[in-house]
């Protein structure tokens, strides 16, 4: 009898980044997060997604933090475990279209400060977006991650995306990213995506997506089963809802069979006792919101990412207009 290939599935913890700016619209604050640093840091996480997306707009509007020094201060506690950023390609952080040499810079920077993974993206998938990026981290030797933003329609086809993942190889890009958003991505339908892509690029491929539709912890098991290499997920105080699927349950799930993490779920389990009680002090202030924290399939209709969802219901909120939101 022959033993299963081990495959153990490799995981990016979004704790620090995308996991509070979908339920708390990106604002914890860097000193709570710099005390439990060393402990996250034994885990073994294949990267833990700690910087841009909003959190550099939060930090400067909201926080009043400097987001340079909470990057460098992570940088200084995560010893062994690399630290990855979300970049919005031409848009770099910010909402609006940069000249190049203004990318270059930036990536420049990010780099020298501490992170080792750029995960950029386009909205559009519109690759010219992305290209200045990926040969910007290129130079600098960090990882360049593309991450295509996966969407429902006629147009996006199983061509459209092993089409784009060729191009993307072409590109130079180290890794691709699945970046399912809205919580778009039925199991089945990521069995034969991933499935497709596998077949189109030798480029290892990343799966992230939020729970706001209830599938992401089935979307997982499927992709993974497919051969995605690395999943998303968030330490279970901050998953679920517009989040990610939690950390200590998919880490469960494969224990014992080919795709174990070999993770320490006692380890696991002093993080998230670390970071209950802040999830309740959000929920006692209002700062999250139990609309965010439940499941809607009707996601698969409005398609709203569960990264704004959180930032609009605090924007209704500051406009006294909260009865719109359904």
């Amino acid at each position: 009898m022959t033993m299963p290939v081990q495959k153990p599935i490799k995981i990016t913890e979004t704790v620090l980044r995308d996991a509070h700016q979908s339920l708390i619209a990106t604002r914890m604050p860097t000193e709570l997060m710099l005390p439990i640093v060393d402990k996250m840091d034994k885990v073994g996480y294949h990267s833990v997604e700690c910087w841009g997306g909003a959190t550099f707009d939060a930090c400067l509007r909201f926080l009043k933090e400097d987001p340079w020094d909470r990057l460098r201060k992570l940088r200084d506690g995560f010893k062994n475990t690399k630290l990855q950023m979300l970049f919005r390609g031409q848009n770099i952080l910010g909402y609006r279209h940069y000249a190049d040499d203004v990318v270059e810079y930036f990536v420049q920077k990010s780099i020298a400060n501490g992170i080792d993974i750029i995960r950029i993206f386009d909205c559009l998938n519109d690759l010219r977006n992305l290209e200045c990026a990926v040969k910007a981290c290129n130079k600098e030797k960090g990882h360049a991650q593309v991450a295509l933003s996966y969407t429902l329609g006629d147009a996006y086809t199983l061509d459209y995306w092993t089409n784009i993942a060729k191009e993307i190889e072409d590109m130079g890009a180290d890794s691709i990213c699945i970046k399912d958003m809205a919580g778009l991505l039925l199991p089945y339908k990521a069995t034969e995506l991933i499935s497709a892509m596998k077949g189109a690029t030798k480029l290892p491929i990343q799966l992230h997506t939020h729970y706001t539709s209830g599938v992401a912890s089935m979307t997982y098991l499927k992709a993974v089963e497919a051969g995605v290499d690395v999943i998303d997920c968030a330490m279970s105080p901050f998953a679920l809802g517009t989040s990610q699927p939690a950390t200590e349950v998919m880490v469960e799930t494969f224990r014992g069979t080919p795709y174990d993490t070999g993770y320490d779920q006692n380890l696991l389990a002093e993080i998230a006792d670390y970071f209950r009680p802040y999830r309740e002090e959000c929920l006692k202030s209002g700062l999250m919101d139990p609309k965010v924290l439940g499941v809607n399939i009707k996601t698969l209709m409005y398609q709203v990412p569960g990264g704004m969802l959180s930032n609009m219901v605090s924007q209704l909120k500051e406009q006294n207009a909260s009865d719109k939101y359904d």
